[in-house]
């Protein structure tokens, strides 16, 4: 096994293309060397690439470091690829090294099966919370939970996942839309470490037999994060789940979503209408809430009155008036829905169109002079006429007051760190071939698609954390309501006619659109087929 350096040309380029302050080091790479030994001899594993192992080093002419890296490539049966890098950025990538695993474990070594029951055991004597949240916060538990929340922020993770199994504590990130095991503790500290989250939060830490939902507030490198917190009792204790909200990942634009061409212009034609509703539909998960927020921030004008109903208040924005619906109380949707007229709005959010009552009290706010941007759980733009119907509101209602209907799902973007063209099947070519050959030309030139079909992949890097794949993108279809499609609401309502009209206005059906973002490189083929159902909308 060899351990050989780049030339400066090569060096400068590799360096280059390393983003040092968000820089992410996989698992598989981190247990290769002792974070001890790279902080002593100041050489950090970058990335491992079959049985090549890059390594950024501070000294390349230390006989010391050469030794070391020389038995690390025997022992592993690796070629070692040095890289030089600067002092301040090995102290970046040292900090990325430093795995939620090797700090996690300098907590336990110092933590006793006393430390982690005590402050339980004092709630019982019925000691004061602030004397609890004390020893909680002078034990090392709250260095753990520092740890899991620092590694998910660090990780852009959607959610905490924290489960008590029968002999252990299992914490699973959800990543770009992926559950991932991270870290497995002991099962002795998982009362202490749910009893930690439940102070942040603001919970009762004796309540066990019961769900509680709470929400706490960290600064983390100067950025505001909001966590909301649920607590379930299962079988073997109580498991924590942690929503992670983000406000600048949270708030962005409808082009960073993925909206484009034909779709962009009929929603931002549409929010400025006098009136009317506009629903976004798809899965848990699928990004309503995030379409929602990003045309709420076109709307947020000094002249304009915007009210929301939420469950819950995900992400607040200055300017808007955002209410939380607490059912326990009787405040609902629906009873806070009636209140909000009383209230002059000119725009309204509705969370989610759950019932009957809901679905009716927000179609004739968009009859009456009001712009209500909604969710509904349906997999298409054409179900949610249907549901509305099945609801019980009047078909001839429907055509009045629905303006727009966006579905939507999320897919992993390809790393831009990693990218690379990659070999094209001849099925894949013709099915992309056939898809963008089904956009109306009017459409096509607003796309901006390349000249040539090509399909890319990510390759794994230190910045993805070797999977290829960093962030979401969205891919969508936007029902327009027009008079063609108005006239085919009646009693029975067939859903095959609907598609079939919606193609024929100029709609990009959601698999289509998602083959347009293969194409200009932003994710892969099967990402798309992932997400979108197989036969739906096939490709005529």
């Amino acid at each position: 096994m060899t351990v050989k350096s780049k030339n400066a040309q090569d060096k400068e380029t590799k360096e280059e293309s390393i983003d040092w302050e968000n820089l992410k080091i996989s698992p598989e790479v981190v247990g290769l060397v002792p974070y001890e030994a790279a902080k002593k001899y100041r050489f950090v594993p970058l990335e491992k690439d079959g049985q090549a192992l890059r390594v950024g080093v501070v000294d390349m002419d230390d006989i010391e470091v050469q030794n070391a890296l020389q038995f690390l490539a025997e022992k592993n049966r690796l070629s070692i690829e040095m890289i030089k890098v600067s002092e301040k950025d090995f102290k970046s990538a040292l900090g990325a090294y430093t795995s939620p695993s090797y700090a996690i474990s300098k907590a336990l070594e110092s933590i006793s099966q006393e430390a982690t029951s005590d402050a339980i055991e004092e709630k019982k004597a019925g000691k004061k919370e602030e004397e609890i949240d004390k020893v909680i916060r002078e034990a090392p538990v709250a260095k753990i939970v520092e740890v899991i929340l620092r590694n998910a922020i660090e990780g852009s993770a959607s959610d905490i996942h924290i489960e008590p199994l029968e002999d252990l504590v299992r914490v699973r990130y959800r990543q770009d839309g992926v559950l991932h095991n991270s870290l497995m503790l002991p099962k002795k500290i998982g009362p202490a470490i749910v009893s930690r989250v439940k102070i942040l939060s603001n919970l009762k830490i004796d309540e066990r037999r019961k769900p509680q939902d709470g929400r706490f507030r960290i600064i983390e490198k100067g950025k505001q994060i909001d966590f909301r917190v649920s607590s379930l009792p299962v079988s073997m204790g109580e498991k924590v789940v942690m929503r992670v909200l983000d406000k600048e990942q949270g708030l962005i634009s409808l082009e960073d979503l993925g909206i484009q061409g034909r779709n962009f212009d009929i929603i931002k034609k549409s929010v400025f209408e006098p009136f009317g509703m506009i629903l976004v539909t798809g899965p848990t998960g699928s990004g309503k809430s995030t379409t929602l927020y990003s045309i709420l921030q076109i709307l947020n004008k000094e002249g304009v009155n915007i009210i929301t109903l939420e469950d819950p208040v995900e992400y607040a924005i200055e300017g808007i008036n955002q209410s939380q619906v607490k059912p326990e109380i009787g405040y609902t949707f629906a009873t806070g829905l009636r209140s909000i007229l009383r209230q002059d709005p000119d725009v309204i959010m509705v969370g989610e169109i759950r019932d009957d009552e809901t679905a009716e009290l927000a179609v004739h706010a968009a009859l009456t002079g009001h712009v209500v941007l909604s969710t509904l759980h349906t997999n298409d733009s054409t179900g949610a006429i249907p549901r509305l119907i099945d609801m019980g509101v009047e078909p001839f209602l429907v055509a009045s007051s629905l303006r727009v209907i966006v579905a939507q799902r999320l897919v992993r973007k390809i790393c831009k760190y990693c990218k690379e063209e990659m070999k094209m099947s001849d099925s894949a070519k013709a099915s992309i071939e056939k898809a963008l050959a089904s956009i109306p030309d009017v459409h096509k030139k607003d796309l901006d698609l390349p000249d040539e079909i090509k399909m890319f992949k990510g390759k794994g890097c230190p910045q993805c954390g070797g999977s290829g794949m960093k962030g979401r993108i969205g891919v969508f279809e936007v029902l327009y309501m027009d008079e063609q499609i108005a006239n085919l609401l009646g009693e029975k309502i067939d859903e095959d006619e609907l598609k079939k009209a919606a193609v024929a206005q100029g709609m990009i059906p959601m698999k289509i659109d998602g083959m347009v973002k293969v194409v200009k490189g932003f994710t892969t083929l099967a990402e798309v087929e992932r997400v979108t159902e197989e036969g739906y909308l096939e490709i005529e």
